[in-house]
């Protein structure tokens, strides 16, 4: 049999087109062709062993079902062999020479109709063997079928355009594919470099994988068996391995889906929190696979950018890939996919809360400012999303969390708004006079330490369809106070003729309005903010950004309303002060100012102060 001449054959036009495509243009990393020809290795496998089940009289049935990678650094070859269900000659002419079966002219159309290379190609085109070509000189294929009286060929290519097969001998079941590696791309028959795309791209074949006897595929795609299948022990491994994590899980979330699309996934919440730490910015670390095989290590448009900190695995056998298998076809239905694990993700962190409130406020203490960042950028989620926020209140202990559900439930009856203070700390919040009112009406107040909280606020905008309302605003309608007034108030006609001497001598450019109010309660003053569209903390933050970058900050005046407490003794020395007194009176007036906008975290430049209180100092 092997004293047969080789039969030469031409490639069709169409393949030739496709072939060039594939070399030059198609693939953008060379390793991918160790995915192809491993992946196609599986594939054979796999049909032999579904052969195994119906077929009785198999050629060299002993032989295990596994992959080989044998490589020779100095002869620059590799070779890929597998045991599964071999070619005839005429399926290694309809699979290597035509590729009739896969349609190459509608291939070739649809790279016409579609402007060249994109996203929308159907990846049913059968290509991916001639990814060898980017980096071969020439390419044999050994291969012998399953069937008994079948027959071993030998099919060779340098992929210029024609390719020989002849019969050989002393083949086992199955295909061995020996590549001579091209001069600079002899790298690929290296141990190191050979095994890294494995473990890369094929960690989780099912069947062996061996590269020089030794087992490269050490790890199970856990994540396709059952929940009780995998140990907790197990689960804490795999996370190890597919995060490259050294610390051990919060949590994990297995879950099957069948509709709309297929889905094996396992994602986990990490214990750290990196970017707490100063590391920058978290990169997105859930992987997308399709029936085992790699895609994207972190594909972008799979989940929303706040998700990046949670880690993991989708699987999906349903998604079309593009022809090089490295880019999916259809983001939208990536999207798709992504839309049932966020919401997955979300019901699941619902569930630790109600069952595990312990783990819940754990994993908030750590990814809560992602969480936040979700409400504050994620329109499609941002319903569930408010309901997982927590913060400290004013009716909490210190350190102590309560949900926005939480609050509505203490709500008063016929309260509208539900009511928060930005500040750096409990401290900084409960020592400012804003709390007075509210505290006087048993009024509940949530606190807010974070920057990013403004903006969660801000979007998020309702709770159950009550507004979010910062507590610094100026025209809020509070009630009634449950405390009795101390001290006699000032007199009407003194108290305007007061506010309206105030505002003047400020000057609009320091204040909008000053007026006489019921909220403050043991403070002289309350700087309120005038503007409905931006908490003073916002307009601090935005400040400090603008800072930062050099930018000119003139253009971003406070706009403060300032409320006068016409209980108070200060004030109602002022009120007697600028009749007898008007010098003394305003170095006064700009001084209750000032503290007022101390308390509101306002005073940009504190020197106009300093200088000032020197002056009523000296007149003490």
């Amino acid at each position: 049999m092997s004293a047969q001449a080789p039969e030469t054959h031409e490639f069709q036009a169409e393949v030739k087109q496709v072939l060039d495509i594939v070399v030059h243009s198609l693939y953008t990393d060379k390793d991918i062709f160790i995915r192809e020809l491993v992946s196609n290795a599986s594939d054979a496998l796999e049909k032999l062993r579904h052969t195994q089940l119906t077929e009785k009289n198999i050629f060299d049935d002993n032989l295990d079902l596994e992959i080989n990678l044998t490589s020779d650094d100095a002869a620059g070859t590799l070779v890929i062999q597998d045991f599964g269900i071999g070619m005839t000659r005429d399926e290694l002419v309809e699979n290597l020479g035509t590729i009739a079966h896969s349609g190459s002219k509608a291939f070739l159309t649809a790279l016409k109709e579609n402007g060249g290379m994109n996203e929308n190609l159907i990846g049913q085109f059968g290509v991916g063997f001639y990814s060898v070509f980017m980096v071969a000189d020439k390419v044999e294929v050994y291969t012998r079928t399953w069937h008994q009286d079948g027959e071993a060929f030998l099919w060779t290519s340098d992929g210029s355009g024609k390719y020989t097969i002849e019969p050989t001998e002393g083949q086992r079941r199955g295909t061995k594919i020996v590549i001579t590696l091209k001069e600079e791309y002899k790298d690929f028959a290296q141990d190191s470099r050979i095994k890294g795309v494995l473990e890369r791209y094929s960690s989780y074949i099912e069947f062996p994988v061996n590269l020089n006897g030794e087992k490269v595929n050490t790890t199970q795609a856990i994540w396709l068996k059952g929940k009780s299948e995998v140990t907790e022990e197990e689960y804490k491994e795999f996370y190890k391995f597919q995060a490259k994590a050294y610390d051990e899980p919060l949590d994990w979330m297995h879950f099957t889906a069948d509709a709309p699309l297929t889905i094996n996934a396992l994602i986990y919440t990490p214990s750290t929190n990196p970017e707490l730490l100063g590391f920058g910015k978290t990169e997105a670390g859930v992987a997308l696979h399709c029936r085992k095989i790699l895609i994207d290590q972190d594909p972008p448009e799979l989940l929303p950018e706040w998700m990046r900190f949670i880690k993991g695995v989708v699987d999906s056998a349903d998604l079309p890939l593009n022809i090089s298998r490295e880019s999916m076809q259809d983001s939208s239905l990536v999207k798709k996919l992504g839309e049932v694990i966020s919401k997955r993700y979300l019901k699941h962190l619902a569930e630790i809360d109600r069952k595990d409130s312990e783990k819940y406020e754990k994993i908030w203490r750590t990814f809560g400012v992602f969480l936040k960042e979700g409400v504050a950028t994620d329109f499609t989620h941002r319903e569930k999303l408010s309901e997982l926020l927590r913060y400290e209140s004013s009716m909490t202990e210190p350190g102590k969390l309560t949900s926005l559900q939480g609050y509505v439930d203490r709500m008063k009856d016929g309260q509208k708004a539900i009511y928060f203070l930005s500040g750096s700390s409990r401290e900084v919040i409960e020592s400012g006079p804003y709390l007075e009112a509210f505290k006087a009406r048993g009024l509940e107040v949530i606190y807010c330490y974070e920057p990013i909280d403004d903006f969660v606020m801000s979007n998020l905008h309702q709770f159950k369809e009550k507004d979010l309302t910062s507590a610094d605003q100026d025209e809020l309608d509070l009630g009634e106070s449950n405390e009795a007034p101390q001290g006699e108030e000032l007199p009407k006609e003194q108290l305007d003729a007061l506010c309206a001497w105030m505002k003047e001598t400020l000057g609009e450019a320091r204040v909008k309005d000053v007026t006489a109010g019921q909220r403050l309660v043991e403070s002289p003053a309350l700087a309120l903010n005038a503007d409905k569209m931006m908490s003073s903390h916002m307009r601090r933050m935005m400040k400090a950004v603008a800072q930062s970058r050099g930018e000119d900050q003139s253009g971003m005046p406070a706009s403060v309303n300032l409320q006068l407490n016409p209980r108070h003794g200060l004030i109602k020395r002022l009120a007697e002060l600028k009749d007898s007194d008007a010098d003394t009176a305003k170095l006064v007036a700009e001084q209750v100012m000032d503290n007022a906008l101390i308390s509101a975290g306002l005073l940009e430049d504190p020197r106009t102060m300093i200088a000032r209180l020197h002056q009523l100092l000296e007149k003490v």
